[in-house]
């Protein structure tokens, strides 16, 4: 693919200022992509853009969204919608962590989470995928965790939400198929993002960010014949 080719289309990544999603972001920005995302936080969307565009060379566009809130997600798409490209590749990967049980953790916990972690990525989806199904061409990756697959303790509500969010992902993989869209469930373990801040873990315990994406990117460059439909990603040591 050219550069021009790689400018014309979009790829999008929700919550992406931070973590994860910033490296995925870099990466194929980096690679001559034009990238589009969205925060809760204005400030740091714009530092993003002036450093990836900086660093990087291509366009970051920026939306202040919280994706929590169903029309917000609207004003997301509406936006992503006027930027005029069609959507390559589309990340869903906005998401939160609030640790506890399930039987002592906040009330409103569990329906905060799924609003996050899985309405979140629902609604994008449908917004985003009708274009795609009309070509014929894209990518969905949706960021799942390993809590996905194996429930923790202390994980509670955000272990509920990571099942219901691969549930999702697996029926939209057998939905989409037929019409060439490929849908990949990512799965890592414990990241060094800022989930993690305060606790008292070396870094060298943690995955880098930076190697989900390098997974990601690779996994999106093979051949529309092929497709990764589980990509689990551990520390070295195993999961904390």
């Amino acid at each position: 693919m050219t550069t021009t080719e790689k400018k014309d289309e979009l790829v999008v990544v929700t919550g992406g200022t931070k973590g994860i999603g910033r490296a995925i972001i870099e990466r194929f920005a980096c690679e001559g992509y034009t990238v589009a995302t969205c925060a809760r936080n204005e400030e740091d969307l714009d530092a993003l853009k002036q450093d990836v565009e900086a660093r990087c060379g291509n366009k970051v566009l920026i939306n202040v969204a919280d994706l929590s809130k169903k029309e917000q997600v609207n004003d997301f798409i509406e936006f992503i919608r006027l930027t005029g490209k069609p959507v390559a590749v589309l990340v869903n990967n906005t998401g939160k962590f609030v640790p506890g049980t399930v039987h002592e953790e906040e009330e409103g916990v569990l329906e905060s989470q799924i609003e996050t972690n899985l309405y979140s990525a629902y609604r994008v989806s449908r917004g985003i995928i009708p274009d795609m199904k009309k070509r014929k061409k894209g990518h969905i990756f949706n960021m799942c965790s390993t809590a996905s697959i194996m429930a923790y303790s202390n994980g509670g509500s955000y272990c509920i939400s990571k099942f219901a969010m691969y549930g999702m992902s697996k029926v939209l993989r057998e939905e989409l198929k037929d019409f060439n869209l490929r849908v990949t469930s990512v799965m890592p373990g414990a990241t060094y993002t800022a989930s993690w801040e305060g606790v008292d873990v070396p870094e060298e315990r943690f995955m880098k960010p930076e190697d989900v994406a390098e997974m990601v990117y690779s996994t999106y460059m093979l051949s529309d014949r092929t497709v990764v439909e589980d990509l689990v990603i551990r520390p070295q040591l195993g999961d904390l």
